[in-house]
């Protein structure tokens, strides 16, 4: 049977809400409408049983699969398509989705959540950023990453037109190492960013509000989900639907959103018995409801009875001129405990001792890195995000530095 509406592959219809002739996404050099895309997906043949796997290399091959497990009521897995995952256990009842992320820490790990997990949060993003059917939303990332996934079925759920070509996008969902990219090539179209994985530097906004651009940047988790987002240059606060409180200086957040857990591993998700769920994260939260996300407590340097955040001094060495990717880790000293090392990525006309002497300005003594080193590039997730375990692995087995460090 050819399928005319999307509607009529009933659960889907809640998914894929554009007008069936309309262009629904535009990948691997095919353009489908919403009609061509929910046919493809009706004639996808499944396995009889199980979780489907629909980790791909290519992005139409996901989504198609992914749909087509929706329509059949059974869990999807997507993982990253290059680095092998062991057999993982069957997820939890009411699954719909199976997303494994490592982020920054390199440890595979399943994350379970539900349709509504997802669905809730929708319409609550969609006014925040000011998305609409008639945006054509850019694909900048792999979609074994849930920014990415998350972004592409948000697109469909508009009824927008997902593309990989970012040239054409009105919108996107990307982290701020690819907006500083796309920036740079001055997009004639491009109207709206929506930006998280990491701290947004104040240069970048100020690039992209000059070139008429709003920006939504949201903090989360890929087992939180949204916690808080902001409209830049307004503070970020708790994402409607989302009850924030600070236990000791640690975020905690109750919501909708919040995954089911992990599937046959452990990891940082703490959930109490009100329903409250952490990764983590330090934050500071003013009594107007206003927060500051620090960074996970795992990323503290404990150097000389004082603790460092690293992702603080990344954030002043991120806001410096000529300074394109920067990591910051700790490493072991006899006398201070720990000792705050920066690696960067510079532009070609930048060096290391400008931007030592522009963070002196900056940064705390106990903050101020007393080892820097320059990288022509920086070791990153295959999402964008600077990997700092990789970083840190990298300074111990020296494999990483090609250039003599300077001390301060």
């Amino acid at each position: 049977m050819t399928v005319t509406d999307p509607a009529r592959l009933g659960e889907l219809g809640v998914w894929l809400r554009g007008s069936p002739d309309s262009p629904a996404l535009t990948l691997g050099g095919r353009t489908l409408s919403y009609r061509q895309f929910a046919d493809e997906i009706a004639r996808l043949e499944l396995p009889a049983s199980g979780s489907v796997d629909a980790s791909s290399v290519d992005p139409l091959r996901t989504l198609t699969l992914l749909y087509a497990a929706i329509t059949r009521g059974r869990p999807v897995i997507i993982a990253d398509p290059a680095h092998a995952v062991d057999t993982i256990d069957e997820p939890p009842p009411g699954t719909f989705l199976v997303a494994v992320t490592s982020g920054s820490s390199g440890h595979p790990r399943p994350v379970a959540r539900t349709a509504a997990s997802w669905t809730d949060s929708f319409a609550p993003l969609a006014e925040l950023a000011g998305l609409r059917a008639t945006d054509t939303v850019g694909l900048t990332g792999p979609l074994h990453s849930t920014l990415h996934l998350f972004g592409a079925m948000h697109t469909l759920w508009l009824g927008a037109h997902l593309t990989e070509a970012t040239s054409e996008a009105t919108a996107v969902h990307c982290v701020p190492t690819v907006l500083m990219s796309l920036l740079a090539t001055r997009p004639s179209r491009l109207r709206s960013a929506v930006v998280a994985g990491a701290a947004l530097p104040d240069h970048v906004t100020k690039t992209a509000t000059a070139q008429g651009i709003s920006l939504l940047e949201y903090y989360g988790a890929t087992e939180l989900s949204f916690v808080a987002a902001r409209q830049v240059p307004r503070p970020m606060r708790a994402f409607p639907g989302v009850e924030l409180d600070l236990r000791s200086g640690v975020l905690w957040s109750r919501s909708p959103y919040t995954s089911l857990g992990y599937v046959g591993v452990d990891g940082p998700l703490l959930v109490d018995a009100e329903g409250f769920a952490t990764v983590g994260d330090l934050a500071t939260l003013s009594s107007d409801g206003d927060l500051i996300v620090r960074g996970r407590s795992d990323a503290a340097i404990l150097t000389g009875g004082s603790t460092v955040i690293a992702e603080d001094v990344e954030s002043v060495l991120m806001s410096l001129p000529g300074v394109r990717s920067a990591a910051v880790v700790g490493r072991p000293h006899p006398r201070l405990g720990q000792v705050v090392i920066a690696v960067l990525q510079l532009a070609t006309d930048t060096d290391i001792a400008t931007v030592r002497a522009l963070a002196r300005r900056s940064l705390r003594a106990e903050a101020l890195p007393r080892r820097w080193h320059a990288v022509d590039k920086m070791p990153t997730t295959s999402t964008g995000k600077v990997a700092r375990t990789l970083v840190a692995r990298g300074i111990a087995d020296g494999s990483l530095l090609t250039r003599p460090a300077i001390k301060s």
